[in-house]
């Protein structure tokens, strides 16, 4: 069976609520623009090849057509809680599906990277957009190791890379978003500590040599309410967002 996102593929491997309606594009600038906020909560949009993926600070997101999962959700969370949190709630759950359908261990690199024997494998990015959020997910799963290319910051993987199995794309994408479901009913009705221990449990920056604006430290934890506490000059602080470089 050929390997696509097409609706027919997808549509009868998913569950729960999110993924109606489902948005499929062959290609597309960025899955992030395919969901209006008129749509309802759980809308999943889907492309196989995006010519203007963005990850965060700008940053951009390519891959070669047919190779990675490309999808953005979108979600209304309640009015107090802290949108950057679904970030977190984003790689949690990519970390999650990883792990149950391929046995790989995952870590979360605070605020968004999801990453494999310390090269990043995924990215997520939470866009806030009136009462919405779109949370866009990048999963990099048949590229071969010449395709990746090279970020400034952390290096690539995809699945295949790793273990050389070519995935079905399709029944990983519905696993993941039924994660993504189920974390995020945890997190709309009770907030972040209900999922805290998974993030806790997966922090690849705890403990590490770290640098953020120009000052040198160490990575303590993800705290409960999803700042990074962190060590500088002696001090502990928390931060909320910003670039946070492993030292090596």
């Amino acid at each position: 069976m050929a390997d696509t996102l097409a609706p027919h593929r997808v549509e009868p491997l998913l569950f729960g609520g999110f993924g109606k309606p489902y948005l499929y594009r062959e290609s597309c600038d960025s899955t992030q623009r395919l969901l209006e906020s008129s749509f309802p909560a759980g809308a999943l949009a889907v492309c196989d090849f995006q010519r203007a993926g963005r990850g965060r600070l700008g940053r951009s997101w390519t891959a070669p057509a047919g190779t990675a999962i490309l999808c953005s959700i979108l979600l209304r969370p309640p009015g107090d809680r802290r949108a950057a949190e679904l970030s977190l709630l984003g790689g949690l759950s990519v970390a999650e599906t990883i792990e149950r359908t391929t046995g790989l261990t995952a870590e979360i690199k605070w605020p968004n990277d999801v990453l494999l024997g310390g090269r990043k494998v995924a990215g997520v990015l939470a866009e806030v957009a009136g009462e919405t959020v779109v949370l866009g997910i990048g999963l990099n799963v048949n590229q071969r190791p010449e395709e990746l290319l090279p970020e400034a910051k952390l290096p690539p993987t995809s699945l295949f890379a790793l273990d050389g199995v070519e995935r079905d794309r399709a029944p990983l994408l519905a696993e993941l978003v039924g994660q993504v479901e189920r974390n995020y009913r945890l997190w709309e009705s009770e907030g972040l500590r209900t999922v805290h221990a998974g993030l806790a449990a997966r922090d690849f920056l705890k403990g590490r040599a770290i640098r953020v604006q120009d000052e040198s430290g160490t990575a303590v934890a993800i705290a409960p309410d999803g700042r990074l506490e962190v060590e500088l000059g002696g001090l502990r602080q928390l931060i909320e967002s910003g670039e946070v470089d492993v030292q090596l």
